[in-house]
């Protein structure tokens, strides 16, 4: 990771960016390293030498810390205006003390909060990966009823960052899972940090062929929805969807099958209920939904399926006089669904499974509603 994220750093503008007192204080601690790269360090912020520090950052090496690249990484993603009001907004909620200068750049508030409480930095970092479109899927708990839930201690959350790690190193994605815990309107939402494998990739740098090497660092998202007893997950893998259910279910709730694996969705109220499925009138922010796409699966020696889409579906239905056939498995529905805050239809796809696609994280909420009303979510009683 360190040759990638230095490599970012590649003229003395992206470092003079930052204030020379505060640049001077992030690398302080690299004394030796620096030192040993012919580099010494000035004890005054005018002394710093920006193209020979330019050069040792464009030549890193196995000796490179690992600090320095993490804590240069982080800084540069959160040098940016929304970064910065992000990043002054939670140093004051958490009492972080900045300097009172009156015009600082986005780079020098976030080389100061990561100098000051770098906890709150990497917060602020992972929390801008919740709000991008993922896919999630679902479990439900057992547990009859569903028990109260109360946020998790740091204890709990230290243990179950151990139990990740342990895994991640397991499958070569490498130490240092992170869990971040936000407490929402819709319930707990839980941001994990975690590596990737290894990845190598060409380069190249004032015209000389190079190459890097460095581990990508991955970001999950899991909603628990205390009302529901269930836990939403983004995850890429089988494997991580199981470990996400037993491992969180045993420190955060005390019982690794708290979330067994079984389905929640299902869309046989499409065939049933046709039309009337697709009332959202008891749904405060919901104006209409349509079913625009469905998948049939017949199955069969050729595991066949078909896909019916229209404006409409049911009105085209009703239209040539036809109606859902009777035994094939209804595979994935789509729907588009007209918010009252938006101007235009979102599109939401559910599988008879655990899978639910939104555009955006915030419709999940209302969906979800509007899908437990309706008879297509599995309520387990």
């Amino acid at each position: 990771m360190a040759t990638f994220n230095l490599r970012r750093f590649s003229t003395p503008e992206s470092l003079k960016a930052i204030d020379g007192k505060h640049l001077l204080a992030f690398l302080t601690p690299f004394r030796d390293y620096f030192a040993g790269r012919s580099m010494k360090l000035p004890a005054g912020p005018e002394g710093l030498n920006y193209e020979r520090l330019v050069a040792v950052l464009m030549e890193p090496g196995s000796d490179t810390p690992p600090d320095l690249a993490e804590g240069l990484f982080h800084v540069h993603e959160m040098a940016t205006v929304e970064g910065m009001d992000g990043l002054l907004e939670e140093a004051r909620i958490c009492d972080v003390a900045l300097d009172d200068s009156p015009s600082p750049t986005p780079a020098d508030v976030a080389v100061q909060v990561w100098l000051r409480d770098k906890d709150v930095l990497l917060r602020k970092h992972a929390e801008q990966f919740l709000v991008k479109p993922r896919s999630f899927e679902y479990f439900q708990t057992k547990e009859d009823p569903v028990p109260d839930f109360v946020l998790p201690k740091p204890k709990a959350i230290h243990a179950l960052e151990k139990e990740l790690d342990e895994w991640f190193v397991e499958k070569k994605r490498g130490r240092g899972t992170r869990v971040f815990v936000y407490a929402k309107d819709d319930g707990c939402w839980f941001l994990v940090r975690h590596g990737d494998p290894f990845r190598r990739e060409g380069s190249l740098d004032e015209g000389k062929s190079g190459g890097v090497y460095y581990r990508p660092e991955k970001f999950d998202v899991l909603i628990y929805n205390p009302r529901l007893g269930e836990i939403c997950m983004n995850a890429r893998s089988k494997g991580e969807k199981d470990l996400y259910r037993t491992a969180f279910g045993r420190h955060i709730f005390g019982n690794a099958d708290f979330f067994p694996g079984t389905a929640k969705f299902m869309l046989e109220s499409l065939r049933t209920d046709g039309a009337a499925s697709l009332v959202c009138t008891d749904v405060e922010g919901m104006e209409w939904v349509r079913l625009v796409e469905v998948q049939y699966f017949w199955g069969g020696s050729q595991n066949e399926s078909e896909v019916r889409k229209a404006d409409d579906v049911f009105t085209a239905l009703e239209e040539r006089k036809g109606q859902m056939p009777k035994k094939a498995r209804i595979a994935r529905a789509r729907f588009k669904i007209k918010f009252a805050d938006a101007k235009t239809p979102r599109t939401v796809e559910v599988r008879p499974s655990n899978i639910a696609k939104y555009q955006r994280d915030a419709d999940s909420t209302l969906v979800e509603q509007w899908l437990l009303n309706r008879g297509f979510i599995k309520t387990g009683k």
